[in-house]
């Protein structure tokens, strides 16, 4: 560089000035650097859905009150010092926390339909999810033009995959408002709103009159009400007569020991991560739906005979590219990105410990499948009498 400036009359300050000037070139340099790597991780963290991710965790819970929700929400649990009464109680609450920290995360892993099914050899993951929710129309027997409800859809999923199936009309109860405009928006991409929509309401006390569906179903979804009965009466209301409800529960099979401390902590594992007051057993659902009126016409745990283990893709010793983000490796990966997109503050604080949970509940569910006191899929189809009589 030119000397041109003369310090202290000599060309030693011009050399102070070259060093000084060097020094923010490299400093300018070094910033252009940061800033085009945060710019490609970005972009790199876009393409693979993770700033949704990001943006999504707490769903309707402002940012800042994310963290506190996290540590209310576990509170409710046993693993930190909940009680079953507490949680049944504020199911409400819980649930809606639940879903408000979680659902980002749900579709960032499963897609749109946040279910496990019965799975074929030579079947992907997602093909298998397919069949699980055409199977359940096929039973229920729906006709072109039919009203249907989806009891606790998610953001629409299985209904917007039945809908099409079966070419019926079909209703989503949810009462999370988070993945309510969620689904919306899903429906108006898909092209199905006209035919698909969507109540805020609790399935314990619907704002339908009676007699209002030609057919119900619920998947994975009813485990959340705090008294199955209390649930399966209110569907019984909602349903037009001679017609049927079909319904995949999670449920604690006859294996379950309560006396058995291993597990217990599986159990209580599963209801921390998933949002759950309490897992009933397979007898319970099946008392309480024909205490509410129904006629049971067949009822199995379909896990017992899937070909595949319904909890391959959550397994530490299985791999798949299809599923990738399900498996170990994938939510070890996820788990890194969270934590790197909550220290640049692009996720907020206590994002980490919602993926905390969530993996505590895989390896719950994992372990109560391996043991069999655990089931995402114990299947019924029920009817509701021609006659009120009956």
């Amino acid at each position: 560089m030119a000397k041109t400036v003369v310090l202290n009359g000599g060309v030693e300050g011009n050399e102070h000035v070259d060093n000084v000037l060097f020094s923010k070139v490299d400093e300018w340099s070094e910033l252009v650097r940061l800033s085009r790597w945060i710019g490609g991780f970005l972009l790199e963290m876009s393409k693979t859905g993770a700033i949704d991710l990001a943006l999504g965790v707490g769903g309707k819970i402002e940012k800042e009150e994310v963290l506190s929700a996290v540590e209310k929400y576990e509170k409710y649990h046993v693993c930190f010092g909940g009680e079953e009464q507490e949680r049944k109680s504020n199911y409400s609450d819980m649930v809606n926390k639940y879903y408000d920290l979680v659902t980002c995360f749900y579709e960032f892993g499963w897609g749109e339909s946040f279910h496990f099914a019965h799975r074929l050899k030579g079947e992907s993951h997602r093909e298998s999810i397919k069949r699980h929710e055409h199977f359940l129309a096929l039973q229920l027997g729906l006709k072109p033009g039919q009203k249907v409800l989806d009891v606790g859809c998610g953001i629409g999923g299985p209904l917007r995959e039945i809908s099409r199936f079966s070419m019926t009309s079909v209703t989503g109860l949810n009462n999370n408002e988070y993945q309510i405009s969620r689904g919306k928006e899903l429906n108006r991409i898909a092209g199905v709103d006209k035919t698909c929509d969507f109540v805020k309401a609790d399935f314990m006390n619907m704002p339908f009159p009676d007699n209002s569906f030609d057919a119900v179903y619920a998947i994975e979804a009813t485990c959340h009400a705090p008294d199955a009965y209390g649930c399966y009466k209110e569907i019984y209301r909602v349903l037009k007569p001679g017609q049927c409800f079909a319904a995949y529960e999670w449920c604690m099979t006859s294996s379950f020991d309560p006396d058995n401390q291993e597990h217990q902590k599986i159990k209580a594992e599963i209801e921390l991560g998933d949002g759950l007051p309490d897992i009933r057993l397979t007898t319970k659902c099946l008392e309480a739906l024909k205490q509410a009126g129904f006629e049971v016409i067949w009822e199995k745990d379909l896990a017992t005979d899937s070909p595949l283990p319904w909890y391959l893709t959550l397994d530490k010793s299985h791999f798949s590219l299809s599923s990738f983000r399900l498996t170990a490796v994938g939510r070890l990966f996820t788990r890194n990105m969270v934590k790197a997109l909550e220290y640049i503050g692009l996720a907020p604080k206590g994002s980490v410990r919602v993926q905390d949970f969530l993996e505590k509940a895989a390896e719950g569910l994992v372990e109560g499948g391996r043991k069999e006191i655990f089931t995402p899929m114990y299947f019924f189809l029920a009817r509701k009498p021609d006659s009120e009589n009956h």
